[in-house]
């Protein structure tokens, strides 16, 4: 049996039962193009790398070995049938033709929604939403319109300001010819791709302290990625995620999680970089630990929990959501990113928020079904 919520008799409309939970068929869908290369396109690059502490000039605090991504979307898929529900799971692999097929010749009760881009292309995610609901079919997560908002951060900036929530002052360049020195923005700034997602384009040289090197990385931004740069007030302080379960009134905010920088050598910044979250040999990938629940006065959690709904609510998540924050040294709380539809593999992000709350892995997975299928229950009985 799916777990209930125990928080208050407000959130028993998530709850089900084992019969019903084996009723439902769940189509786990994902996007999976493997990038290892096969053993006859091998080259010297490819070699084995040394990974001892002394060759890498840090001692590592996680496990250097990836875990492959059907790994873990398997992982998802038992917790699922663990969970009670019948699981249908399929790669994509790039081929809208193969997912067309396949919605087309099973009986899905509701699709799990896992497929994040398409050629490479995060801002095609959008897209495969909006085929979900072409074909008005039940689906996990935020609806088309809230992917694109929260994916063009300057226009989610503009809408949780308009809301009064706030965020830190930044201003965006389309073109070198609009770079002016007369930002009116206080140094240390950060500069990011405007549109990119999981931490892309962010790194160490991303934050700048003077004029020219910010044109410099302005400049590198814009022709890298192809995008307009979003250059914003560096906000030094802890790194808070705030995730948000449940819709309307069983929306709820989970145990905050806070990224921790202790052991940060001073040659890099503290921030979640791309190398921090993605790359097992960079040392800063060992120096971003989290800590559920972060350590803060009781007022401050409220205060963020607060803020993460209402940012959550303006920008239209569904189902499950996390909001980034950071909390300058005065204890003012800035909202960096609302990311609908973040990362849910075991052990980290929201799960891990989850398990703090007392909901295990296959619960909380349960809980993002049943969120969505009363959701179109809804839809479906306000049309009628």
């Amino acid at each position: 049996m799916i777990s209930h919520f125990t928080v208050s008799d407000s959130h028993s409309a998530l709850n089900t039962s084992t019969s019903l939970a084996r009723q439902t068929v769940v189509a786990l869908l994902y996007n999976d193009i493997p990038s290892s290369p096969s053993a006859e396109d091998r080259t010297p690059e490819d070699a084995p790398v040394d990974l001892t502490a002394e060759a890498l000039g840090f001692t590592p605090y996680f496990d250097l070995e990836d875990i492959p991504a059907e790994q873990e979307y398997a992982n998802i898929e038992q917790a699922l049938v663990d969970a009670g529900y019948k699981v249908a799971a399929y790669n994509v692999k790039d081929r809208f033709e193969r997912l067309f097929k396949f919605l087309a010749r099973r009986k899905i009760d509701v699709v799990f929604n896992l497929v994040e881009f398409f050629h490479g292309r995060p801002e095609q995610e959008m897209h495969v939403a909006s085929f979900y609901e072409l074909l008005e079919m039940p689906y996990t997560g935020a609806p088309p319109i809230t992917l694109a908002l929260c994916q063009d951060k300057p226009l989610a900036k503009a809408i949780l300001r308009s809301r009064d929530l706030p965020t830190p002052r930044s201003i965006t360049i389309r073109k070198m010819d609009d770079f002016t020195s007369r930002h009116n923005l206080h140094y240390p700034l950060i500069v990011k791709p405007a549109c990119e997602d999981g931490s892309g384009g962010i790194e160490n040289a991303s934050i700048v302290r003077s004029l020219k090197d910010l044109k410099a990385r302005t400049e590198f931004v814009l022709e890298d990625f192809k995008m307009d740069a979003l250059i914003e007030e560096y906000i030094e302080g802890r790194e808070l995620n705030v995730a948000v379960l449940g819709n309307g009134a069983v929306r709820r905010a989970l145990p905050i999680s806070e990224i921790t920088f202790e052991g940060m050598p001073e040659h890099l910044y503290k921030i979640v970089s791309y190398q921090a979250k993605w790359d097992p040999l960079h040392e800063a990938y060992h120096k971003t630990i989290p800590s559920c629940p972060a350590d803060l006065p009781a007022a401050t959690t409220k205060r963020a929990q607060e803020l993460a709904m209402k940012a959550t609510e303006a920008l239209g998540t569904r189902d499950y959501a996390r909001v980034d924050m950071r909390m300058n040294k005065d204890g003012e709380l800035f909202i960096l990113e609302v990311n609908p539809n973040p990362n849910l593999s075991e052990g980290t992000g929201i799960a891990r928020s989850a398990e703090a709350a007392g909901l295990e892995f296959k619960d909380l997975l349960g809980t993002i079904v049943e969120s969505a299928m009363m959701r179109s229950k809804r839809n479906l009985s306000d049309s009628n």
